[in-house]
């Protein structure tokens, strides 16, 4: 008996350290919307539908307003997120084409394998977009299991209107568009279904769902990281039949009801099992509007463009972070912010761990709790096309270098799921926009502020010693590899 009066103090002092350990590492939830806007949200200034399940997130947690992507764009975007790294760094760029042979290399760290390497159960639901052959596939890249698409859910023999592609289509190279299942090990996927019509898509969101919160409630007991990036709202759009007409606005209001209603459904989900208070949930874009989809997609809040443009439109994205265990108050933070610094703030979350790679993004942790928090980011390149240095930003000022870009002005867009044209445009020299006064980037006030321009131009020539640009014909120092499959073998 003496002994085990001893032993108590021991066995109760574990207790609440494995108590400590368990609060200390928090459930993860990142949720990756495609082309949805800055301005597609209610809390930024949504009309004629409601996200009140977003709205409530953002008004009991944290919101970004100044969080931006480091290329507008599918592919580049999901590489920069998942490995906390510049696209371009690791040979990436705009969107993977089904059976391109390209992907992430099977070499490069993901968030998925930092997590599944501290103790966590890992899922990926949704679009990949890395390379669709199986050496690229997410069970790959740290995911235990996988269900989704492998690419855009625009990649299919379809046309606008939802019929089957005409043989003079373009369309009509496309492959059947797969929808996927995948567990770790298995070298090739099983095909749950093929994705045919606009009810098929329709059909997505909710599909998505249901395998989210089953992820959860089948983990509940151990902590868990799930990547759960929609398809929407990606064209084709759809909403399914519950979701049909409920808008003012049409189509794109119905299908953005539908998915603030399935990420209510993953709230539900984390309440009934106790597990809101430690879990880090956080939603984002992959970059801004297909703007010349018209009423078929969203809006980006005033910024100037928007998908595939480096101006603020294209790169811009809301971002809202809930983490009651260490979000206690409401804030808006208007610091700047890339998708990069998730992968360094979870990772400093989990005692930063030893990574393969220095990376680019940095930590924003401390602002996750204190809404006075300084910015830790300064400054960011903004590259596009294969490694063209578009513009560079420090602080609230940001250069943008000559070079030519696809426009939404000037030209109308379409509607009713047919896109309309695009314009291009040429930046003629450089423009420098102050972002506090202009986030328009309206008004060019190079002339007024040299000192400035000196800043950014030192910060440009650190980003072409570091990375290269094509603009400037600069190969960089410490670029990497794409993965690339060569006669069947991932290179």
């Amino acid at each position: 008996m003496k002994k085990l009066l001893l032993l108590l103090p021991l066995l109760t002092l574990a207790a609440a350290s494995l108590a400590q350990v368990k609060k200390s590492t928090p459930n993860v939830i990142l949720i990756f919307m495609d082309d949805m806007g800055y301005g597609d949200l209610g809390v930024t200034g949504a009309l004629q539908y409601h996200t009140p399940v977003l709205d409530a997130l953002a008004n009991n947690g944290l919101r970004f307003t100044d969080f931006t992507v480091p290329q507008a764009v599918c592919s580049a975007s999901r590489s920069a997120l998942l490995t906390g790294n510049y696209p371009n760094r690791m040979g990436i760029q705009g969107a993977y084409m089904p059976n391109a042979g390209l992907g992430l290399a099977p070499d490069e760290y993901t968030l998925a394998e930092l997590m599944q390497d501290q103790g966590y159960t890992t899922q990926m639901i949704g679009k990949w977009h890395l390379g669709n052959e199986p050496q690229f596939l997410p069970t790959n890249q740290g995911f235990s299991a996988y269900f989704g698409l492998p690419y855009s859910n625009d990649m299919w023999p379809v046309e606008f209107d939802g019929t089957p592609a005409k043989k003079d289509s373009p369309y009509a190279k496309y492959p059947a568009l797969p929808l996927l299942r995948m567990k770790a090990g298995q070298v090739v996927p099983d095909t749950v279904q093929i994705i045919e019509t606009l009810d098929d898509q329709a059909a997505l969101t909710g599909l998505y769902t249901d395998k989210a919160v089953d992820f959860i409630r089948e983990n509940r007991k151990s902590p868990f990281f799930l990547y759960l990036a929609h398809s929407m709202t990606h064209v084709p759009i759809a909403a399914s039949a519950a979701f049909k007409g409920q808008s003012e606005q049409g189509v794109f209001g119905d299908v953005m009801m539908e998915v603030d209603h399935a990420i209510g459904r993953i709230i539900s989900e984390l309440k009934k099992h106790d597990l809101e208070e430690n879990t880090l949930v956080i939603f984002t874009s992959d970059n801004g509007p297909w703007l010349n989809f018209g009423n078929h997609n969203g809006s980006s809040g005033g910024f100037r463009e928007g998908k595939g443009a480096s101006w603020e439109g294209g790169v811009r994205v809301p971002c809202i972070i809930s983490w009651p265990a260490k979000i206690h108050e409401p804030i808006v933070n208007n610091n700047l912010v890339s998708s990069m610094d998730i992968f360094a703030t979870i990772a400093e979350i989990l005692g930063n761990p030893k990574t393969p790679h220095k990376i680019d993004g940095i930590s924003f942790l401390k602002q996750l709790g204190d809404p006075m928090a300084a910015a830790d980011r300064k400054s960011l390149y903004y590259y596009y096309n294969r490694n063209d240095l578009e513009a560079v930003r420090f602080e609230n000022w940001k250069l943008v270098f000559p070079h030519t870009y696809r426009s939404y002005e000037d030209v109308l867009p379409g509607n009713d799921g047919f896109p309309g044209k695009y314009n291009h445009k040429q930046v003629e020299a450089m423009e420098l926009y102050d972002l506090r006064r202009d986030p328009a980037e309206r008004y060019n006030v190079i002339q007024q502020h040299p000192q400035v321009l000196e800043k950014l131009l030192e910060i440009a020539d650190e980003a072409r010693n570091d990375l290269g640009d094509n603009l400037q014909k600069q190969e960089g120092k410490n670029r990497r590899p794409v993965g690339r499959i060569i006669r069947g073998e991932e290179k």
